[in-house]
């Protein structure tokens, strides 16, 4: 992994003051997913400030899946968040599930109900949620709040005995209802479900809710700092009296920081899901999508993302970060080790009329005029080529410097050549151009006697291979521009593809080798739609940005 500078945060801080005071001896981090979809941008966040943060100071860090919801939760997701992990470019200590610690949790469901902490509630959702009060006026107890100790047992083991059907009965802690804290007002801790779970089978069903099970998890794993999103501040107090009422060893302490939200994207895994179940997108990992799984196959890359990660911070008041920003990092991180090539995505043919007939020469270009150490290429050049559609205009406004009848223009990498005759078809559409070549401005052979203004690349047309090129705009449109909901914000323009040319030393190209396309942008080769008989290019960003970080 690169080289990194640890940036100073409150998280951070805090950690140092704990070592330094003794109450840790060796942290300890967890990233906690729910096996419930594929991870997002935000998530990787989330990765890489724990991964780190452990590794920083030599302690461990814990991939821990939170699988306490059968119904939405599948191993497809749990192989894909490993996948992600692993590709962010960390490795875990230690590999956790929730549902390994379910019996555990029970036994202190039970500890909690005969210290008369935990209740058997019959109540509905509906009449639970009319007892639970307002912001302004406190809640009511249930009529089921005063069972014995004993009835309470006996209905909880019936209820892991599956005597009980979905939504019949529910344990509820014991607390306080009349709590400013909404989540203080007897949360639910166990729910009933009849699913099958894919760790654990049919042998449950009763399933822990979140609120319960999180920190039972960081208690039993021995978690020091458990890092959570800001939306969980509000849940402390309730993580805190788990702890305590059911008597952890362990005593894990729970910190907030902001997640991360970047412009025109969406950061939820629900509505991710519904982008996918609706086919709005190609899957989990379209590259439209922000998801961890997306921005691989779209071409980004870990350097790019952990140092975006690093840049954006650890902060303790939620903001939106620029998405332009990340792109900034991906160009920082591809510009000296993509290597630079010719691709007409558009392309129109271009006869050189006075190029010998059934030449070809060999021109030689440097890989990356950045990294001299990427050595140099040969590009076949002959009598026919393609250039860009839009590098020709029959009829140019005023400062178009690119090919016209009459103009000269510099090939890169190659010569001049002119326009002397433009072919149309019958509906008056230019299907080919015919130019000559200055044999003497050969590119690097030291040529002064003229300049011209443009330079405009291209692809020797009987050796090019056909490619398809897919280019891409933010999939959510800003907000301030529809106020409808977050599908009425579809960017219905988020994908373009145009079928084109590259040169003929793509061959031997393989999905996830990335380039820059000159003028173009950097592009990926696509994992997924790659094969023997078609070659895919996903534009990874543009050239260039207005975007700059702010100065220190």
């Amino acid at each position: 992994m690169e080289n990194k500078v640890a940036s100073s945060n409150f998280i951070r801080n805090i950690v140092i003051d704990d070592l330094q005071e003794g109450k840790v001896k060796e942290v300890i981090t967890r990233f906690p997913p729910e096996p419930n979809g594929y991870l997002h941008i935000g998530h990787a966040k989330a990765i890489i400030l724990n991964f780190e943060l452990a590794h920083e100071f030599s302690g461990k860090a814990h991939l821990r899946f939170d699988d306490t919801n059968p119904v939405k939760e599948d191993t497809e997701y749990v192989n894909a968040i490993k996948e992600d992990v692993k590709w962010l470019g960390f490795d875990w200590d230690g590999l956790f599930f929730a549902s390994d610690y379910f019996e555990e949790m029970y036994n202190r469901a039970v500890l909690l109900i005969k210290k008369g902490k935990a209740y058997v509630d019959d109540l509905s959702p509906e009449d639970m949620r009319k007892y639970r009060g307002t912001l302004t006026e406190p809640g009511v107890d249930s009529p089921f709040r005063n069972r014995s100790v004993e009835e309470n047992l006996d209905l909880f083991a019936r209820m892991r005995n599956g005597e009980f059907k979905d939504g019949e009965k529910v344990l509820r802690a014991k607390i306080d209802m009349a709590s400013p804290n909404f989540n203080m007002r007897d949360p639910v801790l166990y729910r009933i479900s009849h699913a099958s779970h894919h760790n654990t089978g049919d042998k449950w069903c009763i399933y822990p809710m979140y609120d319960f099970a999180h920190p039972l998890e960081d208690a039993i794993e021995g978690v020091t700092h458990s890092l959570c999103s800001l939306e969980f501040e509000d849940h402390r107090p309730l993580y805190d009296w788990v702890v305590a009422e059911c008597e952890m060893e362990h005593v894990p302490r729970q910190y907030e920081f902001a997640r991360l939200n970047l412009t025109n994207t969406v950061m939820s895994k629900r509505k991710l899901k519904q982008l996918v179940d609706e086919n709005i997108v190609d899957g989990w990992d379209d590259p439209r999508m922000p998801t961890i799984a997306g921005f691989r196959r779209r071409g980004y890359t870990p350097e790019a993302i952990r140092a975006f990660a690093r840049e954006v911070g650890v902060a303790r008041s939620n903001s939106t970060v620029d998405e332009k920003m990340l792109e900034h990092f991906i160009r920082e991180d591809l510009k000296l080790k993509a290597p630079r090539t010719m691709a007409v995505l558009n392309p129109l043919k271009v006869v050189i009329t006075n190029y010998p007939e059934g030449q070809v020469e060999m021109l030689e270009a440097e890989i990356n005029p950045e990294n001299e150490e990427m050595g140099n290429r040969q590009i076949p050049f002959s009598r026919e080529i393609y250039i860009e559609q839009d590098d020709f205009m029959e009829n140019p406004p005023n400062k178009y410097f690119r090919l016209y009848p009459g103009n000269e223009v510099r090939l890169k990498n190659a010569y001049f050549i002119k326009c002397n005759d433009v072919i149309k078809d019958a509906d008056g559409n230019v299907i080919e151009i015919h130019c000559t070549y200055d044999p003497e401005t050969k590119s690097g052979s030291g040529f002064t006697g003229r300049k011209v203004k443009g330079t405009i690349h291209w692809v020797e047309a009987t050796q090019a291979v056909p490619a398809e090129f897919r280019l891409y705009e933010p999939l959510i449109l800003d907000e301030e521009e529809n106020e409808g909901t977050f599908l009425d914000n579809i960017n219905p323009n988020s994908l373009e593809v145009l079928k084109g040319f590259v040169e003929p030393n793509m061959k031997e190209t393989k999905p996830q080798d990335k380039y820059q396309f000159f003028r173009h942008g950097y592009f990926n080769v696509d994992s997924k739609d790659t094969n023997g008989d078609k070659l895919v290019f996903n534009r990874i960003v543009s050239l260039k940005s207005s975007f700059e970080l702010p100065k220190a």
